[in-house]
């Protein structure tokens, strides 16, 4: 009698074949360097960015925006730049989405000034009378908390010491707060005299969405 006749037999060899042929293909390429290609020209998060997108996952933002590019004529004439693997390599947990309610927001950074982002994100309809996205004037009111920002960065192996991430939350602290700062009076605009010198979560969540593309942007010029 052969195996085809025993079908608990079957039933358990298969499954073994199946559990090895899925940790063959799945499980072990994710702990292989040469699956997850990374470009020298995309570099980790700050500290800043990182914070800021963490709260554009706890608003859900994602939900609404996707952040890849098709390699379509359509796509790309409209955002730019199809979308490579390369430039995810730091992203825990990666935010492609399906559902565009709004535009694909890939290749952003750069695209407005900081000026612009305030405004939007204190009233969308502002800028576009018919947008559905809600507002979110009142992340300006809110203190960033950066109490937990090395351990984030550590955890992601992001290779900061804590005085990296210090020097980079002081530096983002600076620019957004000097007199000399482009966007300030939109900033101001939107931020409480009390936090005018301080980071916010709506300093944070912009400093993230001018992270998105600015890199590949590089790359592709430096080509």
């Amino acid at each position: 009698m052969g195996i085809n006749s025993k079908p608990v037999v079957f039933a358990v060899i298969s499954a073994a074949v199946i559990l090895v042929g899925t940790v063959a293909t799945v499980f072990i390429p994710l702990f292989i360097p040469s699956t997850q290609p990374v470009s020298p020209y995309v570099k980790p998060y700050t500290a800043v960015e990182l914070e800021g997108r963490d709260i554009y996952i706890r608003e859900g933002c994602n939900n609404c925006h996707t952040q890849t590019v098709r390699p379509l004529r359509t796509e790309v004439l409209r955002y730019g730049e199809y979308s490579k693997p390369e430039e995810f390599a730091y992203d825990r947990p990666f935010l492609w989405g399906s559902r565009r309610t709004g535009p694909d927001l890939n290749r952003i950074g750069g695209k407005y000034p900081d000026s612009w982002h305030y405004s939007h994100m204190q009233s969308p309809q502002r800028l576009f009378q018919k947008s559905n996205m809600p507002p979110y004037g009142w992340m300006a009111k809110n203190r960033l908390d950066t109490s937990n920002s090395f351990k984030k960065t550590s955890i992601l192996g992001y290779g900061y010491t804590e005085s990296d991430v210090k020097n980079q939350i002081d530096s983002c602290r600076s620019r957004v707060t000097a007199e000399s700062y482009a966007s300030k009076e939109s900033r101001n605009q939107v931020t409480p005299p009390e936090l005018q010198k301080d980071l916010t979560e709506m300093d944070a969540i912009i400093a993230y969405l001018q992270k998105l593309g600015r890199d590949v942007k590089n790359m592709e010029a430096a080509k």
